[in-house]
């Protein structure tokens, strides 16, 4: 990123704990809206460009209603957040109508035969997504201390639009997340011999007033990569937690194999943990109501 002014907003995004890939988003959308106007700064800019710009968006490219929202929210933080011009609340531009996707739901023997196709190292990640209903960012950023054995739970924060959670954990995954403890528990036996080694990420102000918790084996990440990196914020030599990336092809790659023929993604591991719930309280209501009589 050569722009000063783009590194400035990545800067301020960053000093509001947005998240990452919120950074990396808005970032994209505002470069491209700058494009859009010939170079110019967006200072010079306003209403009426920014209508044309997400007009083009759903004119000439054809985006999804998503996509074109979330080049609105990176432009509507641009100018109310950086630049101190809010826009008008009535903008007048094209809005992209495209019909919206049905879910993709596989049935429990799909499932079975995809998590059997699942390499070794992505088994257990995706057999959370499924069996507690997890989102794949929600899953990969667990932290030791989110498992609670005791009440068979687990504790997600800061899901989806910044709410925390508990979810119940299925008591047949218990013993595969004790081992990954152990696992987790080795790579931090190694790290503490690291000299460069300055523990783990932490959330919000956190590392301020608790700066030994990033050294604390229960703030690590259940899924930890296997190999150490440098914060891009800090410079800091940091355990990241796995590439979702990788998830995410190793789910592809599993469907492939198992000759599941449709569009199978993590997040269809999630809509297929409610849809099953769904339908097992139906059988439970059913069954019910068939023995009232």
């Amino acid at each position: 990123m050569s722009s000063p002014f783009l590194k400035h907003i990545t800067e301020q995004m960053r000093l509001k704990r947005y998240a990452k890939r919120t950074i990396e988003s808005y970032v994209y959308w505002i470069k491209a809206f700058i494009n859009f106007n010939g170079q110019r700064h967006p200072i010079k800019c306003h209403d009426v460009e920014v209508e044309q710009f997400l007009s083009h968006l759903t004119n000439k490219l054809n985006v999804a209603p998503r996509t074109q929202g979330v080049a609105l929210n990176s432009l509507v933080f641009l100018y109310k957040g950086i630049l101190l011009k809010p826009l008008t609340l009535e903008l007048n531009f094209n809005k992209s109508k495209q019909a919206t996707k049905l879910p993709v739901v596989l049935t429990q023997a799909e499932v079975s035969a995809l998590l059997a196709k699942i390499s070794n190292n992505h088994s257990l990640p995706c057999q959370l997504m499924y069996g507690s209903g997890l989102r794949l960012m929600e899953v990969v950023r667990l932290r030791v201390q989110d498992i609670d054995f005791a009440f068979h739970a687990i504790q997600v924060w800061q899901g989806k639009g910044g709410k925390n959670r508990r979810v119940t954990l299925a008591k047949e995954l218990c013993e595969s997340l004790k081992f990954q403890i152990t696992l987790v528990n080795y790579y931090y036996q190694q790290d503490q011999l690291n000299p460069s080694y300055k523990g783990v990420w932490l959330p919000y102000a956190l590392a301020r007033k608790n700066p030994n918790a990033s050294k604390d084996i229960l703030w690590h990440y259940l899924f930890p990569s296997s190999r150490l990196s440098e914060d891009p914020e800090t410079g800091f030599t940091r355990r990241h937690h796995i590439n979702e990336t990788t998830l995410r092809k190793s789910v592809k790659m599993a469907a492939l194999n198992a000759d599941i023929a449709k569009n199978v993604t993590c997040h269809t591991l999630r809509h297929s943990f409610a849809t099953h719930l769904l339908q097992r309280g139906a059988d439970i209501n059913g069954a019910g109501a068939t023995g009232a009589y």
